[in-house]
């Protein structure tokens, strides 16, 4: 299909604009099954998911990780500190800073966030079939690549 000049296309023909839509409807439903299932803030859950993954964390590391912003993360954290979910240590490396690990409470419910969130993504891209699930993921890792760089 050839492409419009930019002029000529609806906002809806966007990929931009089809790519919020879609982020914005799979969201909704996550945030509702974690709070849901798990009583968790969408921005706690993924703050749970990161660190499980990735810790350890400062909670610049973490904002990064789980696409929220300093305050967003660190606020976060904090909730999941106070519900002993996560462990807050001072950082060996940085005098000022923290680093963010689970406590085996957190690694529980981790599990079972990690199992959401592998439900979630079969119910969103199951609509596709392995191959266009792969194909779709090599030019996601390619447009966030370029708008990194």
């Amino acid at each position: 299909m050839p492409r419009k000049p930019a002029g000529t296309l609806r906002l809806d023909e966007f990929l931009t604009y089809r790519l919020h839509l879609v982020n914005k409807l799979t969201d909704k439903f996550s945030s509702d099954a974690y709070a849901g299932e798990f009583g968790l803030p969408v921005g706690e859950a993924r703050c749970l998911a990161a660190i499980g993954n990735f810790a350890p964390l400062s909670v610049m590391e973490l904002a990064a990780k789980a696409n929220l912003n300093k305050g967003q993360a660190s606020r976060a954290a904090q909730a999941l500190v106070d519900r002993g979910l996560v462990r807050k240590e001072a950082s060996t490396s940085d005098g000022r800073g923290v680093v963010l690990t689970l406590t085996p409470a957190g690694q529980g419910l981790w599990s079972r966030v990690m199992a959401l969130i592998a439900r979630r993504n079969d119910e969103i891209f199951g609509c596709l079939s392995a191959t266009q699930q792969q194909q779709l993921g090599r030019m996601l890792d390619r447009l966030i690549a370029h708008a990194r760089a």
